[in-house]
């Protein structure tokens, strides 16, 4: 299917079959196209922006910050921040989710990001700057017309401020970290260590890799975390087993992620949650390297190539029903055919985060509901908003709060 993506031309590939071929040959298909070159005027060249030619090394350098090892101690910050968040919470709130989720979220990412037990400074300016920033690229994704993005409006100014912050305030935490030594147990620590070979991140690479980090960290887990409470709020069946659950394992205490493998339920809420909602669920774009071929049709040199995993994720040939949620359909399946379920993308550009943000949101999941239910509000239509991150817009819950049960019976504190 041939489309235009504001004055760019596009070929959209809808079989998942093709959409493998894509993801696999990196080499052919290089990230690319206007929604990355909008993506680079802030992450530059990101390990999830970057071209092929430095992709390698770049996640060589990089794999380590999502190294499993590091995973239990990103579970302490998360157990940690939800009960900060929900500290706050009254029985009978009404809590704005998204905006809970993703402030919930923000803690999490910059503590592990940049300290686990101190407030680094400049950090929570940083992040309101990304804020601004993650607007400014999603307008410009939305209106992709350069002439527009040139005018003197109060949000292209807002755009143009919050990118030099980000610059400033990185470069400084970069310059702090690099001087003092400290931080030893954070992901920045890692990305300005060197590698087996001695190899070290250069200043830009590892500014890059933060604001990689911090607008695709936080975005996709908020997002994901939103979506599962609105369909968890609006399946009571699946409510109930969700609250038996984590009241069977947990009984009151925060989820670790010693607690993965016996959250069954939960992890496939998240696996059905990001089928359903993918964080990058519109387009995603490849721009051919080379001459090329794709399902027999060819392709030249800087032919713009699209996918939906939005569309792939609701065929009803590869989904029975697609449209419904059903966490138990992940059931009996250990790993889906290639190219059926792409939230995160695949192949060597797969995101490096995703069992990171997969494992943040099974533990905030099951924390939050072994304490609280959150139930939809009436008279809301919930709607995705956004280009490419779609958030659930305007969603708001009641909070009720419980009371965990040894063998996960439903009580909360309503007379």
């Amino acid at each position: 299917m041939r489309i235009r993506l504001g004055t760019h031309p596009a070929y959209v590939v809808c079989h998942p079959t093709l959409v493998h071929q894509l993801l696999i040959a990196d080499r052919s298909f290089d990230k690319g196209g206007p929604i990355y070159d909008k993506l680079r005027e802030v992450a530059g060249n990101g390990v999830g922006t970057c071209p092929a030619a430095v992709h390698r090394r770049q996640r060589r350098l990089v794999q380590p910050a999502f190294h499993r090892d590091r995973m239990p101690g990103h579970a302490q910050v998360m157990g940690q921040e939800v009960a900060a968040l929900t500290s706050s919470w009254q029985h009978g709130q009404i809590l704005d989710v998204p905006d809970a989720m993703h402030r919930l979220t923000t803690a999490v990412v910059v503590r592990c990001l940049f300290d686990p037990d101190t407030d680094t400074p400049g950090v929570l300016a940083l992040q309101s700057s990304i804020d601004a920033v993650v607007a400014g690229i999603t307008r410009r994704m939305t209106w992709p017309l350069p002439l527009i993005h040139q005018l003197p409006t109060p949000a292209n100014r807002r755009y143009a401020r919050a990118r030099l912050q980000v610059r400033h305030l990185t470069d400084g935490l970069i310059s702090h970290l690099r001087s003092t030594g400290a931080g030893h147990d954070n992901l920045m620590s890692l990305l300005l260590a060197p590698d087996t070979d001695g190899a070290f991140l250069s200043d830009t690479e590892v500014h890059d890799q933060v604001v990689t980090f911090l607008v695709a960290g936080v975005g996709s887990t908020a997002i994901t975390l939103s979506w599962a409470w609105h369909l968890i709020g609006t399946h009571p069946d699946i409510q109930t087993r969700l609250h038996a659950e984590a009241d069977a394992v947990l009984a009151g205490r925060p989820a670790q992620l010693t607690d993965l493998n016996t959250l069954e339920l939960t992890g496939r809420i998240v696996t059905e949650t990001l089928r359903l909602y993918p964080p990058d669920s519109l387009l995603l774009t490849r721009t051919t390297s080379t001459d090329t071929e794709l399902g027999g049709h060819p392709l030249p040199t800087g032919t713009t190539v699209a996918f939906s995993p939005y569309q792939l994720h609701r065929r009803a040939d590869i989904y029975p029903d697609p449209d419904r949620f059903a966490p138990d359909r992940w059931k009996d399946i250990d790993k889906p055919p290639p190219g059926t379920w792409v939230p995160f993308g695949g192949g060597p550009r797969k995101c490096i985060a995703d069992t990171f943000v997969r494992i943040q949101a099974t533990l905030a999941l099951a924390t939050v509901a072994a304490r609280w239910q959150l139930r939809p509000v009436p008279g809301q239509t919930i709607r995705p908003v956004g280009q490419t991150v779609r958030a659930p817009h305007r969603l708001a819950m009641r909070l009720h709060r419980r009371r965990p049960t040894p063998h996960g019976g439903e009580t909360d504190s309503r007379a």
